[in-house]
């Protein structure tokens, strides 16, 4: 692994020299690459971590349409600006930190990587990339997608499980991108400190819905199960909190079990399963453990809830309702399929401070009639990306943000992108 890094430090330089523009269109090339492996990657992701087919071929395909529009994007956020200082003048550029770790999780193992891999590749930098070691082939894929293109030595691919993440982050590298857990990006920031290496961590979140008496119902409802069980509920901003106004909560039950029932688990290479099994056994567990708390101290337990016989690490759809706030499942990151729904009084000020009672920040829905005071719940909720009558929703430059203990810094926009240089001012007399 050390080698890797080395390498990677001796190819940065050339890579470095090329500019922007150019890094960018070599990147741009890998789009005949992915395209290629679109089906095989597609298959791999199904086969290492889960996900329906048609969700990770979904994934997999993109890159082959996108990669260059993304490469070309980054270029320009960096690109060189000229500043008046009246008797001078001044050139703002961006230059790249050196040598980035790529850490990235399982969960979404082509797109999460690759929000971190292309700027950090446009931006100069030369890249060592450990994919998660539940999804090793699939890093290996793709990593060669973009080997195929790049001058050897830019991107270098390690595996491993955490002791190798953890080394990487020890190792002569300059900065860290990572995305996963809360717990493993404080671990990073802490070993970081020393060498006051440059951090994007993009963490978990504990993301609530609210919806008041005055929301359309059906289609809150179809967030709030589509929203917490896609991906086997698998996602960093999966709804985890579903807070219901009081006079409206059972007929909000009866619409989310309804919806929960058409979600049935199995194999994820079946273009009708809905649901796949989870990562691993030890993920199962924790979902497991959560609702068994949940249900212990007083929730109703709706649909699901019992671990599955048979082969496969599968857990079913499962809805709670009356969840205690002091249970496991309303408080910790579950990352798994269930629906987890609470009442409150119907207040806009309860809704707010049940939205904010957590120590993530990463996205928050609301769903209310009143546009005007859907808008002000959501510049009141602290989240990096709030969805009113929708869910968490994206333009292009928008950043992906997590706010409090879901992150530090941020992907994506022309923000995210300049994180992966550091900015440096030339000014000289006119």
């Amino acid at each position: 692994m050390f080698q890797a890094v080395e390498r990677a430090r001796a190819a940065q330089p050339a890579w470095e020299a090329l500019g922007a523009e150019e890094r960018a269109a070599v990147l741009a090339g890998a789009e005949r690459a992915f395209a290629d492996a679109a089906e095989d990657l597609g298959r791999t992701i199904s086969r290492e971590m889960g996900k329906p087919i048609a969700a990770a071929q979904g994934e997999a395909g993109a890159w082959g349409r996108v990669l260059g529009d993304r490469a070309r994007d980054v270029a320009a956020a960096l690109a060189p600006e000229r500043l008046d200082g009246g008797d001078s003048e001044s050139l703002l550029v961006r230059v790249p930190h050196g040598v980035v770790a790529a850490i990235t999780p399982w969960n979404f193992p082509v797109a999460m990587p690759m929000s971190i891999l292309v700027p950090a590749l446009v931006a100069g930098n030369a890249v060592v990339f450990k994919p998660s070691e539940h999804v090793p082939r699939t890093g290996a894929i793709l990593a060669a997608c973009l080997q195929s293109v790049l001058p050897g030595g830019v991107l270098e691919l390690v595996q491993g499980d955490g002791a190798v993440g953890a080394a990487l982050v020890d190792g002569d590298v300059d900065m860290v991108g990572f995305v996963g857990s809360r717990a493993t990006g404080q671990a990073i920031m802490r070993a970081a400190s020393d060498g006051l290496k440059r951090l994007v961590l993009e963490l978990g979140g504990k993301d609530p819905l609210v919806v008041m008496a005055d929301a359309d119902l059906e289609a809150a409802a179809d967030v709030a199960v589509t929203h917490s069980l896609r991906n086997t509920g698998q996602v960093c901003c999966s709804l985890e909190r579903v807070y219901v106004a009081d006079e409206v909560a059972e007929r909000f039950e009866s619409l989310v079990l309804s919806r929960a029932a058409e979600w049935t688990h199995g194999d994820p290479l079946d273009e009708s399963t809905k649901l796949g099994p989870m990562v691993s056994r030890r993920q199962r567990e924790v979902v497991d453990e959560h609702v068994r708390d949940a249900v212990q101290r007083g929730a109703r337990l709706l649909l699901g809830g019992d671990v599955p016989d048979g082969p496969g690490n599968h857990y079913p759809a499962t809805v709670l309702a009356d969840v205690p706030r002091d249970a496991r499942i309303a408080t910790e990151e579950t990352f798994g399929p269930v629906v987890c729904l609470m009442r409150f009084d119907g207040s806009e000020a309860e809704g707010v401070r049940l939205a904010n009672d957590t120590p993530y920040g990463l996205g928050a829905n609301v769903y209310t009639a009143d546009r005007e005071r859907g808008l002000r719940m959501a510049s009141a909720i602290r989240a990096g990306q709030v969805g009113v009558n929708q869910y968490l929703g994206s333009a292009p430059g928008l950043p992906w943000v997590g706010a409090r203990q879901s992150g530090f810094g941020f992907l994506g926009g022309p923000e995210g992108h300049r994180q992966f240089t550091v900015p440096k001012s030339i000014s000289y007399p006119r």
